[in-house]
């Protein structure tokens, strides 16, 4: 699927939602705040889940290291499963299928390799990336219908706004139609490593969409790419993750109070590593 040295750490405004208090991870940040929701597996069980939200460009691979120690940990039972809202500075990654004749600009800005398939994509401000850590043997081990479910999260979540999205056959990604033309907003990319899931998606809220220019992205010609903002939709960030957590109970099974997300909002704290002067 496509989706797609480090920065000095700063101080970030966090905010985290988890489903069911869980003691294991208590310490892993500065200040944080939960909320009792949960997501269910597939025999109807529900399971610890986290929200982490982080308001400032997160360096991508320190991103990636704590992903992918997260998936570790979810995988040896001593972690919950994990989402994780964030932005990355301005970047563009190489999936394992990227054909190097697609990156147009090869100087522009860093370019990442990255384990998720696919080929070139681009991340930056004003997109909500979400990385998603979930434990896939509870989900029955099914691969296509847990990146069907992504496609469905990112849907409900536009329609949420009163956008249409819809799926293309051998297009990934979740594509929007004004004019009489087809516009990529959101792109996928997973990897799957022991049955936990790795990487997720990406959703154009409001992006500097000429940065796209310097990738073929995700190795599709010929069609534009889009975002909220350039929709005609005004929304604030905050806005867009209220709408993915909702949507993402709908479409994984799980349960979230309003109030409590609300409350969840507000929390603040650091020790996560971000790139300092990238606010939105």
């Amino acid at each position: 699927s496509n989706f797609h040295g480090v920065a000095p750490t700063a101080t970030s405004t966090l905010r985290v939602y988890q489903f069911r208090h869980d003691r294991r991870s208590a310490t892993r940040y500065d200040a944080h705040r939960r909320c009792g929701s949960e997501v269910a597996d597939r025999g109807g069980a529900f399971k610890v889940l986290e929200w982490r939200i982080d308001d400032r460009p997160v360096d991508y691979e320190a991103a990636v290291a704590q992903m992918e120690g997260r998936a570790s940990a979810v995988r040896a039972g001593r972690a919950s499963q994990l989402v994780w809202l964030l932005e990355h500075p301005p970047l563009y990654t190489a999936g394992t299928s990227a054909d190097p004749s697609e990156l147009l600009a090869p100087g522009r800005f860093p370019v990442h390799a990255t384990g998720r398939g696919g080929r070139y994509t681009y991340h930056g401000p004003g997109q909500r990336i979400a990385y998603v850590v979930l434990d896939l043997k509870a989900r029955g081990s099914d691969v296509r219908a847990f990146v069907r479910d992504l496609e469905e999260w990112l849907i409900r979540t536009l329609a949420s706004f009163g956008l249409v999205g819809e799926r293309r056959d051998g297009r990934v990604g979740i594509w929007v139609v004004r004019d009489g033309r087809e516009r990529k907003i959101a792109a996928l990319g997973v990897r799957i490593r022991r049955w936990v899931t790795l990487h997720g998606v990406a959703l154009n809220v409001e992006p500097d969409l000429e940065h796209f220019g310097g990738i073929v992205p995700c190795g599709i010609g010929g069609f534009g790419v889009t975002s909220l903002a350039a929709e005609g939709i005004t929304a604030s960030m905050a806005e867009v993750d209220a709408a993915l957590m909702a949507a993402f109970t709908e479409v994984f099974g799980g349960r979230v109070s309003e109030h409590q997300a609300a409350q969840a909002c507000t929390a603040t704290g650091r020790g996560n590593p971000s790139v300092p002067g990238r606010d939105r």
